[in-house]
């Protein structure tokens, strides 16, 4: 896991300093030598160390490349390291995330609305080219100075439209971190769809209510029994809408809770706010709005407008099947093809422009 740069990126550019490390990878700012621009370099560690690490570096940059949206982080270029175990990637740069910004407890109420306004705008995109973020959390929501968002971080995300039934898929890859997790995800459920996205919005946003986060579990029963304490304890109704032959055993050892009413939690709250905050915190995946219900509720009005929420003209799937799991050399082979794919199609437009240029 070393911090140092291989020569050949070193040579395209100018690094400026550390923004920050964690477990898969490292980031830093720098400049393009060629344009000039600031961008984020980021250097994964080990990406192909084992089948699973390979899954996720080959499917985050492949969603990546095929997603258009204002509010998704626009993936510049990939490069090769000279060892063939790390792999370089260049983002459009930008100055911090949600989880720094709560924390420096800064946002105003219009900050806010805007802020989540950007992120269900990208839920609904996301929903309509039928995939699932599954990693929803503040520190995965980039913002710029001008409150101009960008989600980040799609490593675990999925399609439902994988070969198979969307609802029989058995999606059991899920690690993303515990206190955003739905809870049908909680209880083990392998059939599960957008609903974990917005249920973990509803955290985010309950997030930036309190300045902390919502249900900060030290374990998974643990996590249930915040929830619980918060949403009341469940009809059977509402235990067979998560599908999980584990519920009614795990919920034995919880107590029973009546939900919280949220203008008690948050007397100084919008009731807007906290109306959106209970349309997505819904222990029933089935009685969470979607996101492009959640745009038309009376606390987006003064941002919703149709005509500026873009949604996918088809699905969006990767090249590979997700539902099977390849070896480490076979996805690693998969994407140094792509990078050479794409360098191959960046070198002939160019020479296209060239030539259009001569003939003027």
């Amino acid at each position: 896991m070393s911090e140092e740069i291989d020569s050949n990126v070193l040579r395209k550019f100018e690094i400026s300093h550390r923004v920050g490390r964690g477990a898969y990878g490292i980031v830093w700012e720098a400049t393009s030598k060629k344009t000039g621009h600031v961008v984020a370099l980021k250097k994964i560690f080990d990406a192909f160390q084992n089948n699973t690490d390979a899954q996720r570096t080959f499917r985050e940059i492949m969603l990546l490349q095929s997603l258009k949206h204002p509010n998704i982080i626009k993936l510049i270029n990939v490069y090769r390291a000279i060892n063939d175990r790390d792999i370089y990637l260049t983002f459009e740069y930008m100055e911090t995330d949600l989880h720094s910004t709560i924390r420096a407890n800064i946002l105003q109420e219009i900050h806010q609305k805007y802020i989540f306004f950007q992120i269900l705008c990208c839920m609904k995109y996301l929903h309509s080219a039928q995939l699932v973020h599954r990693d929803m959390k503040p520190s995965n929501v980039l913002i710029n100075s001008d409150c101009l968002v960008k989600v980040c971080d799609f490593g675990l995300a999925r399609s439902l439209t994988s070969k198979g039934a969307a609802n029989s898929q058995v999606l059991t890859d899920y690690v993303a971190t515990r206190w955003y997790r739905a809870p049908e995800i909680l209880f083990g459920s392998a059939q599960y769809t957008t609903g974990v996205d917005l249920w973990a919005c509803g955290c985010i946003l309950g997030e930036m209510i309190s300045c902390k986060a919502m249900f900060p579990g030290h374990s998974t029963m643990d996590q249930i029994d915040r929830i619980i304490r918060f949403t009341g304890y469940p009809s059977s109704q509402d235990i067979e809408a998560v599908k999980s032959p584990f519920a009614r055993t795990m919920l034995e050892s919880v107590s029973h809770h009546k939900a919280i009413k949220f203008e008690t939690a948050y007397p100084k709250e919008d009731r807007d706010k906290l109306h959106m905050l209970d349309k997505l915190l819904r222990f029933n995946p089935k009685h969470r709005l979607s996101a492009d219900d959640c745009l038309k509720l009376k606390w987006m009005k003064d941002f919703h407008c149709e005509d500026d929420e873009p949604v996918a003209k088809v699905p969006i799937t990767i090249p590979l099947d997700d539902n099977q799991k390849l070896t480490m050399r076979e996805y690693r082979s998969a994407l140094y093809r792509f990078i050479q794919k794409k360098r191959k199609s960046a070198k002939s437009k160019i020479k296209r422009r060239r030539t259009r240029a001569k003939n003027m």
